[in-house]
């Protein structure tokens, strides 16, 4: 099915709803008109790509109403199978609508365009702040791979780990004091990264794994000495 049978099928399904229908007026692929309401734009593709939602974004200067239409079934627009959620999402905040077409030309409408009204998600934003006042300086630069994180956690979980490294099994209360880390009991007792080992009612030592992993992390201890 090309662009051009998608057509038929989307035509067919807005005149149900009482629009009259034309193809390719000027720049658009499809222009639906009902009474004195404002045009309907659909643009078409045969499979979802980057260039559809751009000229959906374009057709936006032209009507308040513009849908993108694109083939839906196997072999087709994998990343609309694979990623619904996130593409609905990402037409939502553009404004953009959506409208399906199965192989047997079956049209869905997934989606109509309306104006974007952004939700703060609190928990999420009160996360994000928290991380950032919690890190100490600017460890990660912005865009680097995917690796293990210096998150504000972690730097947590190291001045502990170097204040047990030189040493044998200390009381949480003595490493909270000397660290300056105020979750010290609950990093040492949860001991996500299994750095941690407990000797005895609030005592803890450094664990075998623990003091490894430990060295891979020394330029990121140093720059947290004395913080």
């Amino acid at each position: 099915m090309s662009e051009v049978e998608l057509y038929s099928p989307i035509k067919q399904f807005l005149q149900a709803q009482g629009f009259e229908v034309k193809g390719e007026i000027g720049a658009c692929d499809i222009v639906a008109v009902r009474g004195d309401e404002g045009p309907i734009v659909v643009e078409l593709k045969e499979r979802l790509t980057l260039a559809l939602i751009l000229q959906g974004v374009d057709r936006l200067r032209m009507s308040d109403t513009v849908y993108i239409a694109f083939r839906v079934g196997k072999g087709y627009s994998a990343s609309w199978r694979s990623h619904p959620r996130q593409i609905k999402s990402l037409l939502r905040r553009l404004g953009l609508g959506l409208l399906t077409v199965s192989t047997r030309g079956n049209v869905v409408p997934v989606l109509d365009p309306a104006p974007y009204k952004p939700r703060i998600t609190k928990v999420r934003r009160e996360r994000l702040l928290r991380e950032f006042n919690e890190r100490i300086g600017d460890p990660e630069t912005g865009g680097s791979p995917s690796r293990k994180r210096l998150t504000a956690y972690r730097q947590d979980v190291l001045r502990c780990a170097g204040e047990l490294a030189g040493s044998g099994a200390l009381k949480v209360s003595f490493i909270r004091e000397r660290t300056g880390v105020e979750r010290a009991g609950t990093i040492l007792r949860d001991n996500h990264y299994g750095w941690f080992d407990r000797v005895e009612r609030g005592h803890y030592e450094l664990s075998p794994k623990g003091r490894r992993e430990l060295a891979d992390w020394s330029e990121a201890l140093e720059g947290l000495e004395g913080k």
